[in-house]
């Protein structure tokens, strides 16, 4: 194997967290476990200039973000953003009613290269975060895909395995186009969706297999992510951190 890549994690993972104590106090809490990597959503009332300034105090970078890509009015919000807090990869994604007929999905795939088109000579990279529904039946998110070739998919490997296929297949399938994966583990379970996500490692997603698949695309970092969690959020973190970064399969600050 390869050096270990870089470990980020989504800072949604903690919008309760930072709801109750602050979203500096998450972005410290963060920095204290390793991480060298975070992924916005959003600046909770920060402007760039103060978040770029508090996370490199913090000796943190960022990734990547989710942005609001598919709204032309706020193109030069995400560009403000990005070019001061320093980061080209930017993610936005489509919900189910997107892809409930070769109709829908042609609506999205001319939204998404007419993101391309605008941020593309611009610098930046555009990718597309999935959940089960881009892949839970045939010529759907592979679709969107096709019609959508210059778009990175953001593999969420827990949503891919939700809806009932191998995740590192998928990295393999979408090779040097996927730059960024969305490490999450949990029950995955086809028949119940809201089943609570647990630290990686610790759910039956094959987070080794996916780490290998990898090396196959072009990828630069893994992201750890929890849309919810029946334990401690920090800890389901911190533990997830531990378990890549022990066993040799990204690289932190610790």
């Amino acid at each position: 194997m390869s050096k270990p890549l870089p470990l980020s994690v989504q800072l949604y993972s903690l919008r309760d967290m930072a709801a109750s104590d602050g979203f500096v106090t998450v972005l410290q809490e963060i920095a204290k476990i390793g991480f060298p990597y975070v992924e916005f959503a959003g600046l909770h009332g920060k402007s760039a200039r103060e978040m770029g300034r508090i996370i490199g105090d913090l000796g943190l970078k960022a990734s990547s973000a989710h942005v609001p890509l598919f709204d032309p009015e706020k193109r030069g919000q995400i560009e403000e953003e990005a070019g001061t807090i320093g980061y080209t990869h930017l993610v936005g994604g489509f919900g189910a009613k997107d892809f409930e007929s070769p109709e829908a999905i042609h609506a999205a795939a001319e939204k998404t290269n007419s993101a391309i088109n605008h941020f593309g000579p611009k610098g930046y990279k555009v990718h597309l975060h999935n959940h089960e529904w881009e892949f839970n039946g045939p010529n759907k998110g592979d679709l969107l895909l096709e019609l959508a070739p210059r778009a990175c998919p953001q593999l969420d490997v827990y949503w891919v395995k939700v809806a009932g296929q191998n995740p590192a297949d998928v990295i393999k399938r979408y090779g040097k186009r996927t730059h960024l994966i969305h490490i999450k583990d949990g029950p995955a379970d086809p028949a119940d969706r809201s089943l609570p996500m647990t630290a990686a490692g610790q759910g039956s997603v094959d987070i080794p297999g996916v780490v290998r698949a990898s090396e196959y695309a072009a990828v630069e970092f893994l992201i750890i992510e929890l849309d919810k969690c029946a334990t401690d959020m920090l800890s389901a973190v911190r533990d997830s951190y531990n378990y890549m970064t022990q066993r040799g399969l990204a690289s932190g600050n610790r």
